[in-house]
């Protein structure tokens, strides 16, 4: 399992869609918690292609790190260090050229080999 994310997150942070998306099945889903609160979620790797190829230009260099690692059966849990730096100006005032550094956890489920299940969790 740790071989699998580890694959997943160097694609994602080489931001390399393609790559990122091989370590998934078909039926993936993908849930972004914010203060516990689910604020995005997508169902299959075409959403998740989407939202990786949409998004992936809003920074201009991005990297996670996992921090701690704890694994049960065909769940894993990992501490996550995210920095990025952003690389277009947002509506929230945010600039391009601004760096962004979270503290987080991410659970991962795998079926047969890939990904089937990616949860982010941030404050």
């Amino acid at each position: 399992m740790r071989a699998l994310v580890d694959r997943y997150l160097d694609a994602y942070n080489r931001m390399d869609v393609p790559a990122m998306l091989a370590t998934m099945q078909d039926e993936v889903v993908f849930e972004n918690y914010t203060a516990g609160v689910l604020a995005l979620r997508t169902v299959g790797i075409a959403e998740l292609g989407h939202l990786a190829e949409s998004s992936r230009h809003l920074f201009s260099m991005r990297r996670q790190s996992i921090t701690a690692w704890h694994e049960d059966g065909d769940t894993a849990h990992a501490g996550i260090h995210f920095e990025g730096v952003f690389a277009v100006d947002l509506p929230n005032g945010v600039r391009a050229g601004q760096s962004i550094a979270l503290e987080g956890r991410s659970e991962f489920r795998q079926h047969d080999g890939k990904l089937i299940y990616v949860a982010d969790y941030s404050d």
